[in-house]
């Protein structure tokens, strides 16, 4: 045990300091950090440093004094938690506009042609930039407008609100006997984390496990693998060599983790969860636990695999072509739940997460976003334990067998006769 302590140790720091490891974490950490801030650097290049205007929205109007539609407009802006303003000129080309538009303080301008009849006419809003969520906000306020101009003083401006608030259409889900079935519906947040669960399982188990083969094979095609087997028996090694980089991995998530959190803290960015409809209180603590969980075991998996094929490949030139059947079980495991993700519940999605070689990311979109009784979650971990274990025993006697033979590549008949020596 103390052996196998030792190779833990050695192989966490001596992976850990690599230039590989160092350089594709800080990339994915950039990478990260520059798709977060891509609409603050927008707003940069633009000139908008956030201190010229705050993020609300902020119309100008062309109209004359005591227009009604542009009274009505700006008595619309009143409304509580609506952040926008405003603010009629008198024209197009006044001094002040032509400053705001300069400074970046209005988003555009609107004008208003004569009315032919009740309520608006045609309106054109002008603006440099083609800003979505300014054409949003005009939307609403224009038909709302329109409808208290029409209507006059015969309605409220709360029934001419409830009138153009959208009828909300909800689903009951229902049984072939026509009974209603319960259907759990699943917040927005839990898709995010999902998603960004099932692209950061996949690269680091990827990435680990050929961090794993590649360990081996180098040993193995340099001859250290003769001296390194007369000081710690085989299974100390593969195990402490899993265990160590399963360390690794784990460190590059938490590093990663760490850079998103950092960048949500960032004041330009303090608003990015809300603009999204994304509220943190509705994330399931729950998907997290078992999301630790599935990466675990699906890890340990995929790692011991890659273990036993690093160990039979002697040069590191054939170390691909020997892995390609554990990395396609890996792009399964990856692609099927991604490409589902709006559909959770379909069988596909269902007969995956019982198959111990896609379950581990079937399983948590199923955990996040579909529905999933209680007894399925504690069948698919059965079934990935056992999986686990044959594995380990299966890779354990591949490893103590192909770690000394040199040369071509065994064939299946060749390690079965070399393994029945080998009792584990």
């Amino acid at each position: 045990m103390n052996k196998m302590g030792t190779i833990i140790g050695f192989t966490f720091k001596n992976k850990a300091r690599t230039k590989s490891f160092l350089i594709t974490t800080l990339i994915m950490v950039l990478l990260l950090s520059i798709g977060m801030n891509i609409p603050y650097f927008i707003q940069v290049f633009k000139g908008e440093d956030g201190g010229a205007q705050s993020s609300g929205v902020h119309i100008a109007v062309i109209a004359e004094n005591g227009s009604p539609a542009a009274q009505l407009l700006q008595a619309y802006t009143k409304q509580p938690g609506l952040d926008a303003t405003v603010t009629p000129y008198p024209a197009a080309d006044a001094a002040g506009l032509k400053q705001a538009l300069s400074d970046g303080k209005v988003d555009g301008y609107l004008t208003f042609t004569e009315q032919s009849g009740a309520g608006l006419g045609s309106v054109v809003f002008h603006s440099t930039d083609d800003s979505a969520k300014a054409k949003s906000f005009l939307q609403a306020a224009l038909q709302q407008v329109n409808a208290q101009l029409i209507a006059g003083d015969r309605l409220t401006p709360q029934q001419i609100a409830a009138m153009n608030a959208p009828v909300q259409l909800g689903t009951e889900k229902i049984s072939a006997d026509g009974v209603a079935a319960q259907v759990k519906s699943h917040p927005l947040i839990n898709y995010v984390i999902v998603y960004i669960l099932l692209i950061l399982f996949f690269m680091s188990i990827m990435m680990t496990g050929n961090m794993i083969a590649a360990e081996v094979t180098s040993e193995k095609s340099s001859r250290i693998m003769e001296i390194l087997i007369t000081s710690a028996s085989p299974l100390a090694q593969m195990f402490g060599k899993v265990i160590g980089i399963f360390l690794v991995g784990l460190l590059q998530i938490a590093i990663i983790a760490a850079a998103i959190a950092a960048n949500l803290m960032l004041p330009h960015n303090s608003g990015i969860l809300q603009d999204f409809n994304l509220d943190l209180g509705q994330l399931s603590v729950s998907l997290l636990l078992y999301g630790i969980v599935l990466y675990i075991l699906g890890y340990f998996m995929f790692a011991l695999m890659y273990a036993a094929v690093g160990s039979i490949v002697s040069r590191t030139e054939d170390l691909g072509q020997a892995a390609m059947p554990v990395m396609m079980l890996g792009f399964v495991n990856f692609y099927v739940p991604l490409f589902s993700i709006s559909t959770p519940n379909t069988l596909l999605i269902k007969v995956t997460s019982f198959i111990p070689f896609t379950s581990p990311l079937s399983m948590l979109l199923r955990i996040g976003v579909g529905d999933v009784a209680a007894w399925e979650i504690i069948l698919s971990l059965l079934l990935l334990l056992v999986t686990i274990f044959g594995l380990g025993w299966l890779a354990a006697k591949i490893y103590r067998t192909g770690v000394l033979m040199y040369g071509k590549r065994p064939s299946i008949k060749e390690l079965r006769k070399a393994m029945k020596a080998y009792k584990i």
